[in-house]
């Protein structure tokens, strides 16, 4: 079993930055963030291999949120910068004991509770 704990989700306004956290009881391949707005599926942000540090981001960020790690720390961090209303939702850390591809959510085993964002106008 492995629990993860987000932190780092508030508001902010359009154009400005957040950095979540999030940190692991132990260690996994495959590290990633999910977001789900209300009355939408929830989608993949980025995944993190913790042994390459290969990263694979969603179209729908690329260019504006990084995601990286700290194994010492076993934390992963999402640096999100040029934020906007879009992006504003739950953001769930995940991970996986294999090597996960892509952001398919089945191939994540485990899951955190969830930090907010919340982008104003």
């Amino acid at each position: 079993q492995v629990q993860l704990v987000e932190s780092g989700g508030g508001s902010v306004q359009a154009g400005g930055s957040l950095r979540l956290s999030c940190v692991a009881s132990r260690y996994t391949l495959t590290m990633g963030w999910f977001r789900q707005a209300p009355g939408q599926e929830r989608e993949g942000v980025a995944r993190i291999y913790s042994r390459t540090g290969n990263t694979y981001y969603a179209d729908s960020v690329k260019g504006r949120f990084t995601i990286s790690q700290d194994n010492a720390k076993m934390t992963v961090y999402l640096q999100m910068n040029s934020l906007s209303p879009e992006d504003t939702a739950m953001y769930y850390c995940a991970a996986a004991p294999s090597v996960a591809y892509g952001l398919e959510s089945d191939d994540f085993r485990y899951w955190g509770h969830g930090t907010q964002v919340t982008v104003s106008p």
